[in-house]
């Protein structure tokens, strides 16, 4: 008997400007102890069809067609507090952007046990209990103190740990993940799918595990099921889904998976596209506005410099301030970046490496240490016009696409901003023209200009990031986990146009990420960081190659090989 059935399923979201078909008439089955993958580009409807599951459709989404069976129950016509039972208790759910799926107001504590108790009836002490074993399960250090921590108070990997443990509360019978490792890193993402994996055999629970990451593919799932445009295109075991792929959108998915092995010239592209996609379009920097003449004064030595840096954080204040229970989130952290160059930076999720960035770009005062960019030390500034001045020369492209763009401006507006802060146009329609230019660069076109961000997937929210971050005509980017967000599809689109604008424009990167393959593709030398210590600084090819410090070796081994994917076709760098 199947756990979870999926049969004819086909969801529609009717809109002024005509309805729009998110499923159509897609059939999946779950086994008990089973894992089964979803993978499609950013908007096939993968996330779509995991909330219809658990009842939780936006409006005015709706199903039209099919139905959805839980061990034989159909459970898409009950009412609305029959669905509350089954959720948490019956169906767990992973969601993507832990930021939101969170209660800021409540400690993780409380929204645990609460959690616990409602569903497995334990009392608060044995729910306090578990809920403390459920955080150590996840890797949560020091989960005793932690657990009394607001949801503000941790990393972006960390949040996403906590919403796992949310999701294994209740004990469900059937796991919905949708992008459950996206913002963890290799060691944490090991543990975790070890759990997954463990959870499934062990209590033969199912899991519909929705991803862009063929890691995740690769390490944990028994079947996959391919999506494209809402349609189900191919489906088989993920041995030859991954190996053997008879669809040729799904054989060109996997050609752009980032490959850990070798480091390749570009990104290989998905070609396997309809008419009404938007992809991004070559630039001629020679005539177009990113490529006119940037005010910025030459520097002798590296562009950025970084000495003794050092950010310490309050756990535990105190009026007096021997009572005061602090920790350093970076430690006597030193290097540099030379102008054009692409710096990589790696580690476990809070390591400490979206700290050193939001120092970099004066969004934390350092406690200790200098920030050297362009041969001023940042930290020393006073005056906001000098500040502004510097803000202009460097950009961020942050972690979280959901909560870095403002829900109540349009695309045009978000992009605008910063051009017309800066005064880098002389007319509305100046502005206009570049921010249509800069949403074709990155693969949305410029009818998306007129939408809110609500109205975007994940990965279609993080390239109006990029195209906001690239509205200054920066000098220096900080790319702060800038595809965790993206299918393989669209981070190769990504990535290329980056890889471009870095070598057209000469920009310097600071390329923050847990992804090792991404690393390798795109960064000339890479830092490593580990509980806010830099522990090993080498060019990338050594570093994969010949690692010195035993953090970086182990890093390496929980990187997943892929073994099943061909070298064929490619444009491999010569070493």
């Amino acid at each position: 008997m199947d756990l979870l059935n999926i049969n004819n399923l086909r969801i529609e979201f009717p809109s002024r400007h005509g309805t729009v078909i998110a499923v159509d008439d897609v059939t999946l089955t779950v086994q008990p102890g089973e894992v089964l993958g979803v993978v499609g580009e950013s908007g096939a409807g993968k996330s779509t069809i995991g909330n219809a599951v658990i009842g939780l459709l936006e409006p005015p989404g709706e199903m039209t067609g099919g139905h959805v069976l839980l061990k034989s129950e159909q459970i898409d016509t009950l009412s609305p507090e029959a669905k509350r039972k089954i959720r948490g208790r019956r169906i767990g759910m992973i969601f993507q952007d832990p930021l939101t799926s969170l209660d800021p107001l409540q400690t993780i504590e409380q929204q645990l046990v609460e959690t616990i108790d409602l569903h497995l009836k334990l009392g608060e002490k044995k729910s306090q209990e578990r809920a403390v074993d459920l955080l150590r399960q996840v890797g949560i250090p020091d989960p005793e103190n932690r657990i009394k921590n607001y949801p503000h108070q941790f990393s972006g990997g960390m949040r996403q740990r906590v919403v796992i443990a949310l999701a294994l509360c209740a004990e469900p019978e059937v796991i919905i993940a949708d992008e459950p490792t996206t913002a963890l890193d290799v060691s944490i993402q090991a543990q975790i799918l070890e759990l997954m994996r463990r959870l499934c055999k062990d209590k033969k629970v199912g899991m519909l595990i929705i991803t862009h990451d063929m890691g995740v593919i690769a390490d944990i799932t028994d079947r996959v099921a391919v999506m494209y445009h809402g349609k189900l295109v191919e489906e088989g075991t993920t041995a030859k889904i991954l190996g053997n792929p008879d669809h040729p959108y799904t054989q060109s998915l996997i050609s752009a998976v980032p490959r850990p092995d070798v480091r390749l010239k570009r990104f290989p592209m998905v070609n396997y596209i309809e008419a009404e996609s938007e992809r991004p379009k070559n630039i001629d920097l020679s005539t177009h506005w990113l490529g006119r003449h940037r005010d910025f004064e030459a520097v002798d030595g590296p562009l950025l410099s970084l000495k003794n840096l050092v950010m310490t954080f309050v756990t535990r204040p105190a009026f007096l301030k021997r009572n005061r229970v602090s920790f350093n989130a970076v430690d006597d952290v030193s290097f540099d970046i030379a102008e054009g160059e692409v710096f990589g930076l790696v580690g476990e999720s809070g390591s400490g490496k979206s700290t050193v960035a939001r120092m970099i770009c004066s969004l934390y005062k350092p406690a200790a240490g200098e920030v050297n960019f362009a041969g001023t030390d940042l930290t020393k500034i006073k005056s906001e016009t000098e500040r502004d001045y510097f803000r202009r020369q460097m950009q961020m492209i942050f972690q979280d696409p959901f909560s870095s763009l403002n829900g109540r401006m349009r695309v045009m507006d978000i992009i605008a901003e910063p051009i017309r802060f800066h005064k880098l146009a002389t007319s509305n329609r100046e502005v206009e023209q570049i921010v249509n230019d800069l949403l074709d660069h990155v693969g949305l076109g410029a009818r998306a200009s007129v939408r809110f961000p609500h109205e975007f997937s994940g990965g279609q929210r993080q390239r109006i990031s990029i195209a906001r971050a690239l509205a200054t005509r920066p000098r220096f980017l900080i790319c702060d986990e800038p595809t965790s967000a993206l299918d393989v599809s669209i981070q190769a689109q990504i990535l290329n146009l980056l890889k471009d604008l870095q070598e057209e424009l000469g920009l310097t990167m600071l390329f923050i990420s847990h992804d090792l393959p991404v690393i390798r593709q795109m960064c000339d030398r890479v830092g490593v960081m580990k509980q806010g210590k830099l522990v090993e600084v080498s060019a990338t090819e050594d570093l994969f190659e010949r690692p010195t410090a035993a953090y970086t070796r182990e890093l390496l081994d929980l990187m997943p090989r892929l073994d099943q994917l061909s070298h064929e076709g490619l444009e491999v760098v010569e070493r």
